[in-house]
Formats: structure tokens, C-alpha cells, sequence
């Protein structure tokens, strides 16, 4: 009976339940609907501009085989194993993930010049410490298996295997510390674990390199000191081999 007497006060017009609560409710939906707006306007804004940042006369000027590492040689990835970007403008660099090949320097090579392969690297570094280019570090590499990890990392692969130790050579280790070094120099990156990982650290990766005979304390060591020398002289532009 109470609960009749007290639907039968209610002013007319108004939905059972009280009508503040109803009230507060439609105003939640409208400033959660423009959250939402506002949200998806701020990232539509920063896509225009990672779009007007490729405009040509906008993006950095760039030259046909340039390097970003001094002493590195060379070959283009086929266009559809990277996205053209102009880092770190529109996307912020800060890891750099280490990979292997789990194959050959040449096929290596082939696979990134392969516009089938959907994946591509920055660069190779063989066991003798030679090292290819083959995206700049302006570009986004498919190579992490995560769109948001490839837009904010650099990177390396090591050829070899992860079963077999002895293709990490300390030529190889060297090459590729020194070739971090600069990347994290150039770009302010700690040279710790939390900012070099492996492929196999990547969020939601299915890989499993560098694998377990990676010498991480070894490797992160000549990193540091590397950072300590010099920094490298800027190369000049290379022989370009196109994909």
C-alpha cells in the first residue's frame, strides 16, 4: 500500500523511479558521447598529422639508399614489407628489438626484398659484423608482429640460429652494440632491458629469438660502451640496391 500512495504523488509526467535519477542519467550518456567524440577527434587529429607529416616539401627530405649507421651497406626492402613514416615526428622511438634470422644472410636479404614475405627488418648484421640496411629508421618495419611495437622500435636481426650458439659471434656482437649504441643515442633510448628486448619479449609474439644463448649481459655491456666513445660520422649516401 505504501508503495501505491507513493506512485500516486508523483507529479505527473515524470517516469517512475524519480525523475533526478533519470536526469542524471541522460546527462551521463551526453558527456560520456562526447568524451567520446573529443577522443576520437584528438586521434583523428594526431593521424592528420602523421599524414601531413609525408606531404613531399613537409616530411624530412630523404635520398634514394642513404644510411642512418655509419659503415652499413645498402639493399631496399620491397616497399610492401614497410609503411613510409617520418619518425620520430609522428611516432616516438623508444625500443629496440633483437632479433634472428633463422637463415642465411642472403636469403635473409631475398626474404625482405620479397613483397610476399610481409615482413621486413632495419637491418642485418652478420657473424663477420657486416651490417645491411634496408628501411630507414624514418620508416616503420614490419617485424615485431605488433603494429604499435613496430611504430615506436627499431629493428635488428642477427644471422643464425637460435640453436646454435656459435653463430653469435663477438665480431657480431660488437657490430650490432655499436649499431645500438647510435640508435639509442640518436633517439635518447636507456640502454637497459626494459628498452632492448627480444623479439620473443614482444607482447602477444609468437618467436622465440634471440633464444636463451643470447648473451644478454654481454651484449647490453658493449651497448654501454659504445655510448661511452664517440658517436660515428654520418655516412654519405650509398650504392642503392632496389627490391
Amino acid at each position: 500500500m505504501a508503495n501505491k500512495g507513493n506512485a500516486a504523488k508523483k507529479p505527473p509526467g515524470k517516469a517512475p523511479g524519480g525523475g533526478k535519477s533519470a536526469g542524471r542519467t541522460r546527462r551521463a550518456v551526453l558527456f560520456g558521447g562526447l568524451g567520446l567524440v573529443a577522443a576520437a577527434a584528438i586521434a583523428g587529429r594526431e593521424e592528420i598529422g602523421r599524414v601531413w607529416r609525408l606531404v613531399p616539401g613537409v616530411a624530412k627530405p630523404r635520398k634514394e639508399g642513404e644510411l642512418d649507421h655509419a659503415g652499413a651497406s645498402w639493399t631496399a626492402a620491397s616497399p610492401a614489407n614497410w609503411r613510409r613514416a617520418d619518425r620520430p615526428d609522428d611516432y616516438r622511438v623508444d625500443r629496440i628489438v633483437v632479433h634472428v634470422t633463422q637463415g642465411g644472410f642472403e636469403s635473409s636479404v631475398d626474404a625482405f626484398r620479397n613483397p610476399w614475405h610481409k615482413a621486413s627488418a632495419h637491418y642485418i648484421v652478420r657473424q663477420d659484423g657486416h651490417i645491411e640496411q634496408m628501411v630507414r629508421e624514418l620508416d616503420v618495419a614490419f617485424h615485431a608482429g605488433s603494429r604499435s611495437m613496430n611504430e615506436r622500435s627499431v629493428g635488428i636481426e642477427h644471422v643464425g640460429f637460435v640453436d646454435r650458439p656459435q653463430d653469435f659471434t663477438e665480431t657480431m656482437y660488437a657490430a650490432s652494440a655499436r649499431l645500438a649504441a647510435d640508435v639509442c643515442r640518436r633517439y635518447g633510448i636507456p640502454a637497459d632491458r626494459a628498452h632492448i628486448l627480444g623479439h620473443s619479449e614482444v607482447p602477444g609474439a609468437d618467436h622465440t629469438d634471440p633464444g636463451r644463448h643470447w648473451d644478454w649481459d654481454r651484449y647490453l655491456g658493449l651497448v654501454r660502451e659504445a655510448l661511452r666513445a664517440p658517436a660515428p660520422t654520418p655516412m654519405p649516401t650509398a650504392s642503392a640496391k632496389t627490391g
